[in-house]
């Protein structure tokens, strides 16, 4: 039994009490009652578990013996040689990113200027409007035709896929296209997005193509990168390919360790955590190297602004114990802040996807509306802020002509700027760079700072949900600089800190309301800020905000992830699985096999049924013995190389000779053999297969009065499929059922014990009035 199990689905959108229903549930005719769904990009479909339990049967062990001592470094020397061309690859592709984002806007914005700077300001708005949909209409075009699932950050998908869930298509060579060619349109578009969450999804394609040595379908394949035959050894080079997105985003190599850590990662260990930081190593030296060379003037206007990937802020920080209390005031709001953010959106992204539901077409005209509507705003808001006189102890050109620097001329005469411009009528990491900025206390208005605020508030949740690759980091890092600037303004002198600094502080503070991390974060703030001073203030932020928000709701990625249905298995128990044991949730009917089975049978159960784990049973005496489980993909393996005997009775040690490891390797997401595609002969059909070599002979049981809290903490840390639940009292049966990540559901356990659905409400309602007396 697998993920695809003959249980009632837990996925039930017409359960109110659901929480973690698709978003377009309520828009299908009737919902898929006999398999887990989830919702991909726009598309409802089926998801498979992972294994990363090694198995060990006699045909495992005769394999591993075989091994020489030159295999088994080979080995162990490939895992590091992958991790290298994972960092390598990684960091080309990031540089590349930034290169193309950074000479696509700067010349749209170059060209805008030029004709604002000859007072042409219809043809102005004409060639950025044009160029703004022209960007957003290809990236749509191309998710929404090429690979669907590459739409949105890819961050949830990834940290599903590491808990040991797998969907179809998330790791394709057509996924990792359009992540790389759509996220540096949509970003060059002006929308209000990130590139960082689209890279950690392209690290993780680039990690999952090269564990499973490339791509069978489209003749991409390495036969010598063969290596990671099983799902354990490919969620470790996808846990690294993780961190490599990061890294690649932010420069951040230590930081993106941290994150793949704290949010990705379900499973971690010392060998793992060596790999990933020399992943993260080689990113960092290979963007070094290819800054230096731009930094020369060799790739255009690449190196002169745009780039997130050098100091943003340098400076000796002096603050005492007065500025403590604003500084707390600001983690508080800001996790408020963040959890409002959260909310808005998922609510946000529930209405695009019943809109989407209704076609492409109409994917695509949300795109191009939110499109229209932010170029209309980004050109339209500058002309509500007045013009201000260049101040004499400027540090650079004022007015800035061009496109980077704190002094957009937009439409002010001579000698004059336009502080609202100089962040909205800009590329997002300018704007960055320009609130992050040292010495700029008076070179922003107050009225430009608030409108710059609200509209990255509320523009980056509704761009976030068009159909092409977007990320989260980069738009919530704006929107809570301007929200520090904001609270340094009200603060003014009664504080030792400059509003560079706050704004520094205010994304922090929005970042940890939003994604709920701490020490990554950290981590990565100071990298990106290059300023160790700042570490104790950072982590009082984080820390106030994280633990604000808490209070309200999860983090964006767990409620997307909630959202489409991802199956995810979290770390801790509801407290009502410790009144239930395991007995509870299990249902059948549960399919069987003999040591010793008909291909008959075989055929007839693989066919009517979809379980991807069968227990084997020998019969002994008067009572049968389990022998241990088989899985769906060995035996149609058994099945297309016609391993039959003509009588039943045991094979012997030559039967391994016809097959090799390679027959029984873990094949890429979408590959495996189907029982359809198998032809057999009424005779062939009478004719026996010997299961004992190829069972696991030692799987995971656990006794059926077994508390589901401690099944769930068992199943959840070794990383299982499949369960198997065994009777406390000698029967007829050896096996009770099996045990599935379908099982633990709280869709699942709530809709076989309906009387816990209001104990377990109460106890939420009584938490949270807890929470309120507190605050």
């Amino acid at each position: 039994m697998s993920v695809n199990g003959n249980s009632n689905a837990w996925l039930n959108g017409e359960d109110p009490e659901s929480i973690t229903a698709p978003l377009i549930s309520g828009q299908r005719s009737a919902p898929n009652s006999t398999s887990q769904v989830a919702l991909v990009g726009a598309n409802v479909c089926p998801v498979e578990s992972l294994d990363y339990e090694i198995l060990e049967n006699e045909f495992f062990k005769q394999d591993w013996r075989s091994r020489g001592k030159m295999q088994v470094f080979q080995y162990i020397f490939m895992k590091w040689i992958l991790c290298f061309l994972v960092g390598l690859i990684v960091g080309l592709i990031g540089f590349c990113n930034n290169l193309a984002v950074e000479n696509i806007a700067g010349i749209k914005f170059v060209i805008t200027s030029n004709m604002m700077l000859k007072r042409r300001f219809l043809l102005a708005f004409i060639v950025f409007f044009f160029s703004n949909l022209a960007l957003t209409l290809f990236a749509s075009m191309i998710t929404s035709f090429v690979a669907p699932v590459a739409a949105g950050s890819g961050i949830p998908e990834v940290k599903a896929y590491l808990n040991g869930v797998d969907a179809p298509g998330i790791f394709s060579i057509r996924t990792l296209f359009v992540k790389i060619v759509g996220s540096v349109s949509a970003v060059s578009s002006s929308l209000l997005i990130g590139k960082a969450g689209p890279m950690v999804h392209t690290g993780a394609c680039v990690a999952s193509l090269l564990g499973q040595g490339g791509s069978k379908k489209y003749g991409l394949t390495w036969k010598w990168l063969r290596y990671f035959k099983n799902d354990r050894d490919r969620r470790d080079l996808v846990t690294c390919g993780s961190a490599a997105g990061i890294a690649a985003s932010f420069r951040s190599p230590v930081g993106g360790v941290l994150f793949a850590f704290e949010e990705m990662a379900s499973w971690w260990r010392s060998a793992l955590l060596w790999r990933a930081f020399f992943t993260t190593a080689v990113i960092a030296i290979v963007l070094r190297a290819l800054i230096d060379v731009c930094l020369s003037g060799k790739c255009g206007l690449f190196g002169t602004g745009g780039l997130i990937m050098f100091d943003v802020y340098s400076e000796s920080v002096s603050y005492h114990i007065v500025d403590v209390p604003p500084v707390l005031l600001l983690g508080f709001v800001g996790g408020i802040l963040g959890s409002l953010y959260n909310s808005l959106l998922t609510k946000v992204l529930r209405i695009y996807n019943l809109i989407n539901e209704r076609g492409i077409i109409y994917k695509i005209l949300i795109a191009c509306t939110i499109s229209i509507f932010t170029s209309c705003l980004l050109f339209g808001l500058p002309w509500l802020a007045s013009c201000r006189p260049c101040p004499a102890d400027a540090a650079e050109a004022c007015p800035t002509i061009g496109r980077s620097g704190n002094f957009k001329k937009f439409q002010c005469p001579p000698d004059h700027y336009n502080d609202l411009a100089s962040l909205i009528f800009n590329t997002n990491d300018d704007a960055i760079r320009n609130l992050f900025s040292k010495n700029t206390d008076s070179e922003f208005h107050f009225s430009s700072i608030i409108i710059f605020f609200v509209t990255c508030f509320f523009l980056s949740i509704f761009s976030y949900g068009v159909v092409a690759p977007a990320g989260l980091f980069v738009p919530v890092i704006v929107t809570g600089a301007s929200y520090g600037r904001f609270v340094g303004m009200l603060v003014g002198s009664h504080s030792n800190l400059n509003h560079g600094l706050y704004a520094v502080l205010g994304a922090a503070s929005l970042l940890g309301g939003t994604m709920r991390m701490t020490v990554s974060l950290c981590v990565i703030i100071l990298e990106l800020t290059n300023n160790l001073l700042l570490l104790p203030l950072i982590m009082v932020v984080l820390l106030v905000s994280k633990t604000t928000a808490d209070a309200f709701n999860d983090n964006i990625y767990d409620l997307i992830m909630k959202a489409k249905g991802l199956p995810y298995l979290e770390a801790h128990v509801e407290p009502y699985m410790r009144q239930l044991t395991v007995a509870d949730v299990v249902t059948g009917p549960l399919q069987l096999f003999y040591g010793i089975e008909k291909v008959g049978n075989i055929v007839h159960v693989l066919r009517t049924t979809g379980h991807n784990g069968f227990p084997v049973i020998d019969e002994l005496s008067e009572s049968p013995v389990l022998f241990g489980i088989v899985l769906r993909a060995h035996l149609i393996e058994l099945l297309k190389k016609k391993a039959f005997v003509s009588t039943p009775v045991p094979t012997s040690t030559d039967s391994f000779k016809q097959f090799s490891s390679e027959d029984f390797a873990k094949r890429g997401s979408g590959n495996g053999d189907k029982i359809e595609d198998i032809k057999l002969n009424e005779e062939e059909m009478e004719m026996f297969i010997d299961l004992h070599p190829f069972t696991n002979a030692s799987p995971y049981t656990v006794v059926e009065t077994m508390s589901l809290a401690k099944a769930l903490i068992l199943f959840r840390e070794v990383g299982l499929r499949h369960l198997l639940v065994i009777p406390k009292i000698s029967t007829r049966s050896p096996v009770v059922g099996i045990l599935t990540r379908h099982d633990f559901m709280p869709e699942h356990i709530l809709s076989l014990n309906p009387t816990l659905v209001n104990s377990r409400w109460k106890r939420l309602r009584f938490r949270l009035a807890s929470l309120a007396k507190l605050f």
